[in-house]
């Protein structure tokens, strides 16, 4: 398991129209040398855990719970097929290109060492919105993307420090539970019955989906 690709973006003005936001750091490029990871801060205030990763939106992106997003290398090829072209590291609007590790497969709660000194963590999966649409450029990608549920993961910074491309990734830590980002996706999006299952994963799920989980319990039981 490596790291294919380190990939950050800068403020850009949004080429798509009709659309609310004005600048948009979805367009990642692979950049070369070490790049710092470190925790953002608070979502809402904070943006990207990755130095030189510009972060537009903070109302939906960016914070300590999504400081990091990861795609697998083998869902991009998976992808190119039916889109029809070359998916490069970075087209997800993802800062890490990983090798070998089952992205979306991993469970929340599990951690990464990439690097001798970077650990990450799994929180959720991503969910697709408006810009990514645009960015991608296909029809009715949002619901194309949910169907496929190869999401990728989010990720927060337990130990900061420096990735590059090529760096060794190790799986550290593996939660007993089998709550893994796609099933917190799926979860979230198009299978609310699984709700109460995410519970499993405690206080390492991602704080937005812990409530709806909470909230969904509460309403309609187990």
């Amino acid at each position: 398991m490596r790291l294919l690709s380190v990939n950050v973006g800068r403020a850009r003005a949004v080429p798509y129209s009709d659309h609310p936001q004005k600048l948009t750091g979805i367009d990642k490029r692979p950049v070369e040398g070490p790049v710092r990871i470190s925790a953002p801060g608070p979502k809402g205030v904070a943006g990207s855990g990755l130095a030189g990763d510009d972060i537009c939106s903070l109302i939906h992106h960016g914070g300590n719970d999504q400081a990091v997003y990861a795609v697998a290398r083998e869902d991009l090829d998976d992808w190119e097929p039916e889109l029809g072209r070359r998916l490069s590291a970075g087209a997800f609007g993802e800062n890490l290109t990983t090798s070998g590790l089952d992205v979306s497969g991993a469970r929340i709660g599990e951690r990464w060492r990439i690097g001798p000194d970077v650990v990450l963590e799994v929180t959720s999966g991503r969910i697709p919105c408006r810009t990514f649409q645009g960015h991608m450029s296909e029809e009715r990608w949002v619901r194309r993307f949910t169907e496929k549920a190869a999401t990728g993961a989010y990720l927060r910074v337990i130990e900061p420090g420096e990735v590059r491309a090529g760096d060794a990734i190790e799986i550290v830590h593996v939660p007993e539970h089998e709550v893994t980002a796609r099933m917190q996706f799926q979860a979230v999006t198009t299978r609310r019955d699984l709700l109460p299952s995410l519970l499993a994963a405690g206080e390492a799920l991602h704080p937005e989906a812990l409530a709806k989980a909470r909230k969904y319990l509460a309403e309609y039981g187990g």
